[in-house]
């Protein structure tokens, strides 16, 4: 008897709640103060969001499809990235959005803007 159930199955469960699956997402883009980016982490973390909300909504083809859009999309540069990656979370449900940054001392003056910007 298996002493503790499998990550993966649990976390695509999780994921299924589109919710869940942006804040998972937002997580994986956030980086810390002199943090590199893991584009392996990140391809990871929109696969895997890929397989809870895409594959319910796609046939197997149109799934593959998606996935390798991925990895087209993660070699992009500039707008094109960021435009692309709007379209491929669109097909899952999903939407990017960009929000006033609260955190940080330099934007204190804009603690108090709520709106967001999507895209």
């Amino acid at each position: 008897m298996p002493k503790s159930l499998p990550y993966h199955d649990l976390l695509i469960a999780r994921l299924k709640a589109p919710s869940y699956a942006a804040v998972y997402l937002e997580t994986h883009f956030e980086l810390d103060e002199g943090e590199e980016p893991d584009e392996g982490l990140l391809k990871l973390a929109m696969g895997d969001v890929a397989e809870a909300l895409g594959q319910p909504k796609m046939s197997p083809e149109q799934y593959e499809s998606h996935l390798k859009k991925l990895d087209e999309l993660l070699s992009h540069q500039g707008s094109d990235a960021i435009y692309n990656l709007g379209t491929w979370l669109k097909a899952l449900g999903l939407k990017l959005t960009v929000a006033v940054c609260t955190d940080t001392e330099d934007n204190t003056a804009n603690a108090e803007i709520t709106e967001q910007l999507t895209v």
